[in-house]
């Protein structure tokens, strides 16, 4: 028989979806899922006229600290006071230095720079992450600590952060603000250093209906030291044995984290549904550069904060999303923040993140998008592109 020859096959072509809109993030869709457990929650508190320091409090401590694998944890009013605190427990003060990406919120740098010490700030990898050796590059006499930044859901490659960090005598402060619930080679972000900080603002995967943060240590000692600064510097019986700051997590707050917390892992699967469905649109799109896929990497358990992407002609292509009902945006203004002016960075060059910064963007990701959204979103861009 004489096989006759055929040129390349067309992939399939995928369905058409209609126009729709899809915003950046739906607020309602935090408190419409679960509003019965929610309103109870919140009205127990009420009743009971517990409000600062009560049993909602201790019970989402002591849940946060069994969900992480953490020995300890503390519930306080926001991730950057979180931040701050675990700078002061672990001595770091003035003249004193800090290592941080300048790919990251302002929060992080903040709060080295009101400890009283100096954010040394370094260049981003390709996963967007605090790149180790622009950390080994910067460490000088007087560096005390290092921040890794875990962004967008991801744990940093906390082996080649921890190896610097131990040759170099630095505590690790992880801002792990973007990340509960991500893993670096099975363990828990937060865990890796001296203690961890998160963020429940109501945006974050594991969000309160206001500001919130949290704690996570495996040091008593550290642990004892943050619960001072949090309260006043009142020990357990009420007395004041140190300075500290008002930075408790409201009692309503704890309870609206108590009932989050039984959907964590539900919300976690979802956003990497959705991650698995970007790529899934989007691989064939040569230029645009997307996060791993949720089973791209062994070495990380990827929760999809963020889906943070790179693209050629951004600006462009964002408008185009933008016309056609599909919201972005770029994190922080679209700026690192070394290049916020009048915070003294002005001699500070990172040329990677600076390049990194005129290409990326987010894509909507939370789990209130149906599947018929991401593709639709998916379906956008590649039009864009030129692929459809």
């Amino acid at each position: 028989m004489t096989m006759s020859r055929v040129g390349p096959v067309a992939p399939p072509r995928r369905p058409r979806i209609g126009p729709r809109k899809v915003p950046f993030f739906s607020y309602p869709h935090l408190f419409a899922p679960h509003e019965e457990e929610l309103r109870d929650a919140v009205l127990g508190v009420l009743q009971r006229g517990a409000y600062i320091l009560q049993a909602d409090l201790s019970e989402f401590e002591r849940r946060l600290a069994s969900y992480t694998g953490a020995k300890y944890a503390l519930g306080v009013a926001n991730g950057t006071d979180s931040l701050h605190i675990i700078l002061r427990a672990v001595g770091v003060g003035p003249g004193d230095e800090v290592i941080v990406p300048s790919h990251t919120y302002i929060a992080s740098a903040a709060a080295i720079h009101f400890s009283g010490a100096t954010p040394l700030l370094v260049e981003c990898g390709a996963d967007h992450l605090i790149d180790a050796e622009s950390v080994a590059r910067a460490i000088t006499p007087r560096t005390k600590a290092v921040m890794p930044v875990h962004l967008n859901g991801r744990t940093c490659d906390m082996s080649a952060i921890g190896a610097i960090a131990q040759k170099h005598g630095l505590h690790v402060v992880e801002d792990a603000a973007q990340a509960i619930g991500s893993k670096f080679r099975g363990r828990q972000a937060g865990t890796f250093g001296a203690a961890g900080s998160f963020s429940f603002y109501p945006a974050k995967t594991l969000g309160c209906f206001g500001d919130g943060g949290g704690l996570i240590t495996n040091d008593a000692d550290v642990h004892r030291k943050m619960a001072l600064l949090r309260d006043h510097g009142r020990d357990p019986d009420g007395l004041v044995v140190a300075w500290g700051l008002n930075s408790r997590l409201d009692n309503v707050q704890a309870a609206v984290l108590n009932v989050k917390l039984n959907y964590l892992d539900a919300a976690i699967a979802r956003r990497r549904t959705i991650a698995g469905r970007y790529r899934a649109g989007l691989e064939e799109v040569s230029e645009m550069v997307l996060p791993p896929g949720p089973d791209g990497d062994p070495d990380h358990f990827d929760t999809y904060q963020n889906y943070e992407v790179e693209a050629e002609r951004r600006d462009e292509l964002r408008t185009f999303l933008e016309e056609r009902g599909v919201r972005t945006i770029i994190q922080w203004a679209g700026k690192a923040v070394h290049q916020f002016r009048g915070l003294g960075f002005d001699g500070v060059r990172l040329p990677k993140t600076e390049r990194l910064f005129t290409r990326c963007f987010l894509l909507p990701m939370n789990t209130s998008l149906s599947d018929e959204d991401v593709d639709y979103i998916c379906q956008v861009i590649r039009e864009f592109y030129g692929r459809d």
